[in-house]
This record gives structure tokens, sequence and C-alpha cells, in this order.
């Protein structure tokens, strides 16, 4: 069992965010079928977030769709200081994507997908730079494959056995 995967009943969850909402179409024999397909981020502030994908035949379905799987698959990042504790570069298929710690006051420099995210998990200062695929499924699959690699001093001192004042020397 994945103990980084929290369980939705144990968060005051803020709203869900809407990423992107889309139209497809199929095209039939009678004519072309509409289906909405929708992505939404949920989390508390805290540094937990879920990221969820649904589809149906109306846009509010869509969105309560991946609203449920978002609460599903919510997990914890680590936050220091409202930002993320070390540099991160992530290359997940055509997406190129860099996070980076930022001094208190920057604010989120990211792209409208990638702010989303940021604001659930509650980073109040974080500089993000996109140069691959800006595609909004692939970049939200990115950030979410980046958030779970992101490792805290704490964790990272006991691995190497040194004291958590060496780290930082």
């Amino acid at each position: 069992m994945n103990t980084n995967i929290i369980s939705p009943t144990d968060l005051q969850l803020n709203d869900e965010n809407v990423i992107q909402i889309k139209r497809v179409s199929k095209a039939t024999t009678g004519g072309r079928r509409m289906r909405f397909s929708s992505i939404v981020c949920v989390g508390d502030g805290q540094g937990h977030v879920g990221i969820g994908f649904g589809r149906a035949n109306e846009v509010a379905s869509a969105v309560n769709k991946a609203k449920s799987a978002a609460k599903k698959r919510i997990f914890k990042s680590p936050l220091v200081k409202g930002t993320i504790p070390h540099r991160l570069d992530i290359k997940f298929g055509s997406v190129k994507l860099m996070l980076k710690p930022a001094s208190p006051g920057t604010g989120i420099i990211a792209g409208a997908s990638v702010r989303a995210i940021m604001e659930q998990l509650g980073i109040t200062d974080i500089l993000t730079k996109n140069t691959g695929s800006t595609n909004p499924v692939n970049v939200v699959k990115a950030v979410e494959y980046g958030l779970k690699q992101l490792r805290d001093p704490l964790t990272v001192s006991r691995q190497r056995g040194v004291k958590l004042k060496e780290l930082f020397d």
C-alpha cells in the first residue's frame, strides 16, 4: 500500500480548481457526438493536493467526475516556508518543466495549469518555466510527477546520516 496517498475524509479541502474544460467530438454515422473532458485540482493549502480527470456528456458531470477522481488521488508534498524545498527539473514525455524555490514575496510565477496546482497545494512563492509541450493534460501530469519526487530536508538528512544543520553547509 502506498503511504503517500491520503484519505480525503481526513482533510479540510478548499474549493476545486478547474484547470481545463475541453469539448471533444466523435464522428458517427448520425453526425458528430459532443462530449466534455475536464481536469480538476483539489487541495487543502497545507501540502496536500489531488489531480483528477473526468469525461461526460455535460460539463457539470465531467467536472464532478474529475473532482471525485482528484479526491481519490490526494498526495502530500513537502513545503518549506511557502515554497518547495529544492529545485526540480522535470522531463515527462514532451514536457520540460523547471520548478525553483523562490524567496518570500515573489509570488507564483507560473503558467495557468501549474499555477492552479500550486495555489491548491499552498505554495505562495515559486518560479517555474515550461520549455516543452504546453498541453495542459501533460503539464499537469508532469507537475504531479515532479511534486511526488520532492524530498524534505529532514528526510534527506536521515537518509544520508548527517545532521540537518550539516545539510545546508
